[in-house]
């Protein structure tokens, strides 16, 4: 098995390549994420389309017709797979799985909505992905689609829609697409692609600071900081705890990004490289991985 994500996305992309025959016709599908591992793979369906059906913004439905402010029907070949989640774990779970993984890629998240935000979960199930067993509670589903480029060029879009249903039986969707050559994704034509990460690297201390990241995050951030003709953004977040202003909060996320700044300049990536933008404690997320005293890693590539 091949555990190395990179190796994977660059697997993937292979062959998607060989796949590609002049004039934008796919002839093959590219391989899905690696898939959580307490699931249970329920269905695979082949997805082999001139105009299939990609949404990036919340579903409605009017007249039995789907509506959705920005959504595209693109020619794509590709796969889709059903999973129903282990009652040992939970669909947060999964969808941070997947996150983790498409970050490792590269890809950029286009579009994301958790709950009775993403629409109602019927038209997602039955409508979207024409997948009845998806047919959820509206409050309790949410969705991604994310973008990231192949070596040649070409876009790969991934979607994941999880949701619990009434039974309480919890699934995950998971599609991997190869969009034909020439074809308009929205949000990957308005350098959004070009946008990797965050890595998330959360920090203690106070006057020394100690990082909470592992080897292959470092190495991911050499990576696409490249021989130094791409931007190193370090966004700095930090807690205001009990007793402490707001001054002091932000001078503690600052000193955490400039400790962070150094580190990374010993590890490859140039100080003139790095940009440092200090959050402090104004921001909030509902992502249980953007919480508390950390610094989000961005790299945006040049053009």
């Amino acid at each position: 098995m091949i555990n190395n994500p990179f190796r994977r996305f660059g697997l993937w992309c292979v062959a998607a390549l060989l796949a590609a025959q002049p004039g934008g016709v796919l002839v093959a599908a590219v391989a899905l994420p690696e898939p959580f591992p307490q699931s249970s793979l329920q269905s695979t369906m082949d997805i082999d389309s001139p105009g299939h059906l990609v949404l990036f913004s919340p579903v409605r439905e009017v007249n039995s017709e789907i509506r959705s402010e920005t959504m595209a029907r693109l020619p794509v070949s590709g796969q889709g797979q059903l999973y129903e989640i282990s009652k040992d774990s939970n669909r947060q779970e999964a969808r941070d799985h997947y996150v983790k993984l498409l970050q490792a890629e590269g890809a950029s998240i286009l579009f994301e909505c958790a709950g009775i935000r993403c629409g109602r979960s019927n038209v997602w199930a039955n409508q979207v992905f024409g997948q009845r067993e998806l047919y959820g509670r509206d409050g309790t589903q949410d969705y991604l689609v994310a973008g990231a480029r192949a070596p040649d060029g070409g876009i790969i879009l991934t979607s994941v829609y999880t949701v619990t249903r009434g039974n309480l039986r919890e699934y995950v969707w998971v599609e991997r697409l190869q969009v034909a050559t020439g074809a308009s994704v929205p949000g990957m034509d308005n350098g959004q692609d070009r946008i990797l990460g965050p890595v998330i690297v959360h920090w203690q201390g106070g006057v020394t600071y100690r990082f909470d990241w592992t080897a292959t995050d470092r190495r991911r951030i050499r990576e696409w900081a490249g021989e130094g003709a791409n931007t190193v953004v370090l966004t700095a977040f930090a807690e205001l705890e009990a007793g402490q202003t707001f001054e002091e909060s932000m001078v503690n996320a600052d000193r955490a990004a400039r400790s962070l700044l150094e580190v990374l300049e010993k590890s490859g990536v140039r100080v003139d490289q790095q940009k440092m933008i200090v959050i402090g404690p104004v921001v909030s997320f509902s992502d249980p991985e953007r919480q508390g005293n950390r610094v989000e890693v961005t790299v945006i590539r040049q053009p």
